[in-house]
């Protein structure tokens, strides 16, 4: 009995350090899209659809009338707010901090974006109404790499996880641009000067260093919902309220606020709005399409874009930079472990999801092939990454 309780224990103890940290928000990421998949072909199809997708009964904002739209502009903007902290601390006390090491992860960040979208274009060169998904496979999905990246196991030197982190951050502030700039068909200037306001008194709050946080979540939210009515994507706002937070310590408390948000936010981020994003976005109904549809230009210019693009955009920045000196490769890691650390760049999943939702609003059957697409390049990037870098970690 002892023995069997002391067994239980140990598989607990187990399940409790594996669901903790990186490979656990990544298993719980994976989860929630692979059920996503099975309610969507399967007969609770209408049932899960109409979960996220049917008008609700009551809401408090009309621009948000079914759990979907809060999910992706509401929740999101709280996701995105954490990413703006990480990028603020990054930038100002981290690995991106002086020139030299914002170098090679700025380098590989820019060029793993843009060689996704220039594979993209080329394979829907030529197809009507194609165009407008270009960003679809630039983006990373931080959680998704790094758990995977744990998951190929110990004997990795660590550079790879800093140097994938920061690559992700860069990644993201790309991703966010992109999302202002070339995913915003109009824009409301009253609004958006109510937005830039409110984010004003925000910034000067910062200066000050006020060490609370209610007068920041006040101002924030009214920052997000002016954005919301302005013709930005509401999500910008997260991003912009972030980096008005002070890193430096408040005058009266001694800490950062900035520091302690970030702790108390990133797990909720990690291990709810980002489980709850993939849950509500990943299903993508598969009945009648058989292999052939990965086939179709939409979703292959897409699986391309994150599974060649992003191997040549990233691998071959580092390959420049370290070449020509501007900017030495990860300390200890081999050009093998690095190509494996340029596959898993390509598994787009959250941001790429998110950006395909933008892409084409008011043609759902092309969100779902872009699904389609996404899924398919995310999981051979993932396996491809994952087998290079079993096999470079024994061989190196």
């Amino acid at each position: 009995m002892l023995r069997n309780r002391h067994v239980v224990t140990r598989a607990a103890a187990g399940i409790f350090r594996l669901l903790h940290g990186d490979v656990g928000a990544g298993l719980l990421l994976i989860a929630a899209a692979g059920a996503a998949l099975i309610l969507a072909n399967s007969p609770a199809q209408g049932w899960y659809h109409d979960l996220f997708h049917a008008p609700l009964g009551w809401t408090p904002l009309a621009h948000l009338a079914t759990l979907h739209l809060w999910i992706n502009d509401a929740l999101m903007a709280l996701f995105f707010f954490v990413v703006g902290l990480e990028i603020k601390r990054e930038v100002l006390d981290g690995e991106l901090a002086t020139p030299a090491r914002r170098r090679l992860p700025v380098l590989a960040a820019a060029t793993g974006m843009a060689a996704p979208a220039l594979v993209f274009l080329a394979v829907a060169a030529g197809r009507p109404g194609l165009g407008s998904g270009w960003a679809i496979p630039a983006a990373t999905d931080i959680a998704f790499a790094v758990g995977v990246l744990a998951l190929a196991g110990k004997g990795l030197p660590p550079s790879l996880r800093l140097f994938l982190l920061t690559v992700a951050i860069v990644d993201d502030l790309g991703a966010v641009a992109i999302i202002a700039l070339a995913y915003t068909p109009s824009i409301d200037l009253a609004w958006l000067g109510l937005a830039g306001a409110a984010l004003a008194c925000m910034a000067v709050l910062g200066w000050r260093r006020l060490g609370h946080a209610l007068p920041y979540a006040a101002l924030g939210a009214l920052a997000w919902f002016a954005v919301l009515h302005s013709g930005v994507h509401a999500t910008v706002a997260g991003v912009l309220a972030a980096f008005t937070i002070p890193l430096r310590p408040a005058k009266h408390s001694g800490d950062s606020l900035l520091l302690r948000l970030e702790h108390a936010l990133a797990p909720l981020s990690a291990y709810v709005i980002v489980p709850l994003f993939g849950f509500a976005n990943a299903g993508v109904h598969l009945a009648g399409q058989g292999l052939a549809a990965m086939f179709e230009p939409l979703p292959l210019a897409i699986a391309a874009g994150l599974v060649l693009g992003k191997q040549a955009g990233v691998l071959g920045a580092m390959a420049l930079a370290d070449r020509t000196g501007f900017a030495p490769r990860p300390v200890g890691a081999s050009w093998a472990q690095l190509w494996g650390l340029s596959a898993l760049c390509g598994i787009g999943f959250t941001m790429s999801l998110f950006i395909a939702g933008l892409a084409f609003p008011a043609a759902p059957e092309l969100v779902e092939q872009a699904k389609l697409g996404i899924l398919a390049g995310s999981a051979v990037s993932a396996l491809i990454g994952f087998a290079i870098l079993r096999v470079a970690r024994k061989t190196s």
